[in-house]
């Protein structure tokens, strides 16, 4: 067993973990924030998306001993301050980009990734990018509708600030 320290949520934790332990497994398990969700176990379905210094991952094929102190940000980061859903999160609840809920916490870190490096993605791009997540329920065209509704929030933001 080993101690792996990391930035989690913008909070300083650590747990201890076997050389084969998933990022996954320490997560919901050590660190008790259960939102990621694990799907396949194949890295095919996308529910377990986290971001690992800036960039998504999937975390049920990601061994957390190699992420001693890294950056991890989990669907509980993506709320605000205050625990109020942040803005991908309300979109996906204002457009019905879920139903299960199973994929949403993927799909929401997989949009956030896209839209900090694609502002303004067309639907096409939209699609692209989510690619490596499932869902069975919705038929995703509600989910695209999230992302664009996000997008275009983030950029009325980010023209307000300016």
């Amino acid at each position: 067993m080993a101690t792996i320290s990391m930035t989690v949520n913008g909070k300083q934790m650590s747990g201890e973990a076997q050389g084969n332990t998933l990022l996954v497994e320490f997560l919901r398990e050590e660190l008790k924030l259960t939102g990621t969700h694990v799907g396949c176990d194949t890295s095919q379905c996308g529910a377990c998306v986290v971001h690992v210094n800036g960039e998504s991952v999937k975390s049920c094929t990601t061994f957390v001993s190699a992420l001693d102190g890294a950056d991890v940000t989990t669907i509980e980061g993506m709320a605000n301050d205050d625990g109020t859903l942040g803005v991908i999160q309300q979109a996906f609840q204002d457009e019905h980009g879920l139903q299960c809920g199973f994929c949403t916490p993927g799909m929401v870190m997989s949009i956030a990734e896209l839209l900090k490096v694609n502002a303004q993605p067309t639907e096409s791009e939209i699609r692209e990018w989510l690619k490596g997540n499932i869902c069975r329920c919705t038929g995703y065209h509600n989910i695209v509708k999230a992302a664009q509704n996000a997008a275009a929030t983030l950029s009325g933001a980010a023209q307000a600030a300016e």
